[in-house]
């Protein structure tokens, strides 16, 4: 393309240069030619006063002195009445040219031997026509024409030099952008999906590289997003992996028993390497939309009334609060449910049997709160555990629990917070966001406490006091 474009300027600006200069070469030579036979004229203007009063040879040779052309100039006067004919200066031109001015009576050139002889007809006193000849030699015609012409030629192959930069300039300006966009193209063929192209060019290409960076952008979104689902589905097999676990090990001793054991450990890793090997997809929760959204307290109420009957199996005591009543979120319902099975499978997985836990929902103007707490040992480094991916550090721990709820909580604009319960465990704490902005600072004070600088009638919540489990 590049080349290409190159030879287009090169022939286009060749056949301009040429269209222009042949013909003012033309018109140079043709001046040059003009003023040489106008100078010629004048000459013979300045001998013709002198035939028109006298014929006398020396006194015309006097003229032809003082007029400094002699050399250049001959006088052809015919015979008379009583008077010879006159041939003064070196003769040129034929006397067939000669003949013929005279007959005509008007200025004529004819070739000669080196130039050309301008031949101006006189009328003399005795009424015959006398003839001056006047040489103008081929240099005369010629001259400035050869200097003029070079000048034309540098000026055009200047011009055709600079046309043809200027369109290679161009056409790099256009072909580099191009390639870029070619080589982007193969690489994110091959699986490179950080292949980008500089956004740079002329306007046309600027957008294809705008379009296509925003095509790798989405292609990248598209596979996480795939990876991700794989993780969050692998994630919430743990619920029914961990009834199937804690059925298992009641059902005694036994080659059937330990058999179901071993199945369910065995499903247990291979879910873990499915986890894993997704891990690193980017995060994405997809928000409810407006009007969307679920009942967090109905959802709270199912979800611990299946809860419950594996915690009456393992004698732990459990308590619900604030779900008593509708608490509408904008969260889809399958969402929370799985948030809420993530940390209750985590508070299952993680905490030895009798271990006591309790959901509260808070529900307030713009926001709502909903905290899951324990009995167990608590989780030592919280930020840590808060990285996708990196889990609590206990076996079986992929942290992809805790990240599902933090995108839940981010989706609406919301956060997850980790500390510690009056329980003396942890306690997982989901702010949700109700109008969709950005939440404002909040600051920790005493034993935990969250509060909201706000003006009157928000919320503003102690989330930490000791509360009695049945």
């Amino acid at each position: 393309m590049r080349w290409a474009l190159v030879k287009v300027s090169l022939a286009v600006t060749a056949m301009v240069v040429v269209a222009f200069a042949v013909p003012l070469g033309l018109v140079i030579r043709e001046m040059a030619s003009d003023r040489a036979f106008s100078n010629a004229e004048r000459e013979a203007a300045a001998v013709a006063p002198a035939l028109s009063i006298t014929t006398d040879r020396d006194q015309l040779e006097r003229v032809f002195a003082s007029a400094g052309s002699d050399a250049a100039m001959a006088v052809h006067i015919p015979a008379g009445d009583g008077s010879e004919a006159l041939d003064m200066g070196q003769r040129r031109a034929t006397e067939e040219d000669i003949a013929a001015v005279r007959e005509l009576g008007r200025v004529s050139t004819s070739p000669v031997t080196g130039g050309s002889a301008l031949l101006q007809p006189v009328a003399l006193s005795s009424g015959e026509i006398a003839v001056v000849e006047v040489f103008v030699p081929e240099s005369e015609v010629t001259n400035g024409v050869g200097t003029a012409w070079a000048v034309l030629a540098g000026v055009g192959v200047a011009l055709i030099l600079g046309s043809v930069a200027v369109a290679d300039r161009l056409g790099v300006r256009m072909v580099r952008p191009a390639q870029r966009l070619v080589e982007g193209a193969h690489e994110l063929g091959e699986g490179k999906l950080g292949a980008r192209v500089p956004e740079d060019g002329p306007t046309e290409l600027r957008l294809a590289a705008v379009a296509f960076n925003s095509m790798a952008d989405q292609v990248v979104q598209l596979l996480a997003n795939e990876r991700e689902l794989a993780a969050d589905l692998s994630h919430r097999l743990r619920t029914p992996l961990t009834v199937l676990r804690l059925n298992a090990a009641s059902l005694g001793d036994g080659p059937a028993a330990e058999q179901t054991r071993a199945a369910v450990e065995q499903l247990e890793r291979e879910v873990d390497t499915i986890i894993r090997t997704a891990r690193d997809a980017k995060p994405q929760t997809a928000a409810a939309g407006p009007g969307a959204g679920c009942d967090a307290a109905e959802v709270v109420r199912e979800r611990m009334a299946f809860w419950s009957a594996l915690a009456e199996d393992e004698g732990r005591k459990w308590r619900v609060a604030g779900a008593d009543r509708p608490v509408r979120i904008p969260v889809a319902r399958t969402d929370l449910a799985a948030s809420l099975d993530a940390l209750l499978g985590n508070v299952f997985r993680h905490t030895a049997e009798g271990t006591a836990f309790a959901v509260d929902v808070h529900n307030g103007e713009d926001a709502v709160i909903v905290l899951v707490s324990d009995a167990g040992p608590g989780i030592p480094d919280p930020e840590a555990a808060m990285a996708r991916g990196r889990g609590s550090g206990s076996d079986g721990s992929t942290g992809l629990g805790l990240d599902i709820v933090r995108r839940l909580a981010e989706s609406t604009g919301g956060d997850v917070r980790i500390g510690s319960s009056v329980l003396g465990g942890t306690e997982v704490r989901i702010w949700i966001q109700l109008d969709g902005r950005e939440r404002e600072p909040r600051r920790r004070g005493h034993r935990g406490t969250v509060r909201r600088r706000r003006g009157p009638g928000r919320l503003v919540a102690s989330f930490n006091r000791p509360r009695s489990l049945p």
